[in-house]
């Protein structure tokens, strides 16, 4: 089966579709082609074969990421979740809280730990309400969410009295700016959750089970598939994913802050419609998400890079967003038969 281009030229459905469902990691490379070709003209230098750069791009990656790779689970079972920003500012804050009140009595290590475990049991009180809102109380995911996105900033601004909470602990600070092996170590926290929900995902039934939920609900329910648990389980998971994000936020800048994963809260789910996830829920994978959150990173970091002001960010960003939409909508047309002129 074919389609037919505009000047009568016959074009393979399947050809097609292989370069729509390749899109991101085409798209991936171009840019790095492109920055590469204005470094080599503008500075004679070099763009992707620069330590420098790549250590950054990789670092802008980690905290967007460590939100969307939560957000792809939820995603990909037909739900989302709008309150991983303030869920990571409430991790943030409670982490440099914790530490504060433990270093005296702890010393460094123990009081980062201790830090650690009061941020996360911080962070699945949202999980847990967002997974029983939607799962038991039937509330539409965007709803609960978004409530939940109001109380957990209402929180955040508290437990911080209104303000950033400063923190001088060593060995945080190296979790937030040392190396191991040569890798920034919030590079290396972001490797390990990519690995482990990788795995996950790809070859767990709980990854069956997040599909199967997403692609056909009822059909799961059939299949004896415990959906609101296993919903419940989703949301929890976001939560503990947004919650390591904002203890990288605390150690990175020694300080906790209500706001630190607003502004992440978009990129999270672009990364994720970027990669290849559909919003209706059925598809979408973790490897997919690393490259939507490289892109929105190579875009931030290398418009700075060519001097272009930060408000055009925002703008690049959301047209690839929609535009990561489109070539999803043509994909799913061709690969079902459908006529891409009607």
């Amino acid at each position: 089966m074919s389609v037919t281009t505009e000047i009568g030229e016959p074009v393979s459905r399947p050809l097609l579709a292989a370069l729509a469902g390749a899109w991101a990691w085409i798209f991936l490379v171009f840019l790095l082609g492109f920055f590469e070709i204005w470094a080599r003209l503008a500075y004679h230098a070099s763009f992707v074969l620069n330590g420098f750069n790549l250590q950054s791009i990789a670092v802008f990656t980690a905290q967007p990421f460590l939100l969307a790779v939560g957000q792809t689970f939820v995603i990909i079972a037909g739900g989302i979740d709008l309150s991983v920003g303030f869920t990571m500012g409430l991790a943030a804050v409670i982490l440099a809280q914790a530490v504060r009140l433990a270093d005296p009595l702890l010393g460094p290590w123990l009081g980062v730990l201790a830090g650690f475990l009061a941020a996360l049991v911080a962070v699945a009180i949202p999980g847990l309400i967002n997974g029983l809102l939607v799962s038991r109380l039937k509330v539409p995911p965007f709803i609960g969410t978004l409530g939940m996105y109001g109380v957990a900033e209402g929180a955040g601004y508290l437990a911080a009295g209104g303000t950033t909470v400063p923190v001088s602990n060593p060995v945080l600070f190296w979790l937030g700016n040392g190396t191991l092996f040569g890798v920034p170590a919030p590079v290396v926290v972001t490797l390990v959750v990519l690995a482990v929900l990788h795995y996950v995902l790809s070859q767990t039934r709980y990854g069956q089970y997040t599909y199967a939920i997403g692609g056909n609900r009822q059909a799961a329910v059939r299949a004896g598939i415990d959906v609101r648990r296993h919903t419940e389980l989703l949301y929890l998971l976001s939560a503990f994913c947004a919650g390591i994000g904002g203890c990288i936020y605390t150690a990175r800048f020694s300080a906790g802050a209500a706001q630190a994963g607003e502004p992440l809260l978009l990129d999270s789910i672009a990364a994720v419609v970027i990669g290849g996830a559909s919003l209706f829920g059925g598809s979408g994978t973790i490897i997919g998400t690393l490259i939507g959150a490289l892109i929105i990173a190579v875009i931030q970091y290398g418009l700075v890079f060519i001097d272009v002001a930060p408000f055009w960010q925002f703008i690049a960003v959301g047209i690839v967003i929609v535009v990561s939409v489109l070539v999803d909508q043509s994909r799913l047309a061709l690969t079902s038969g459908v006529r891409t002129d009607e």
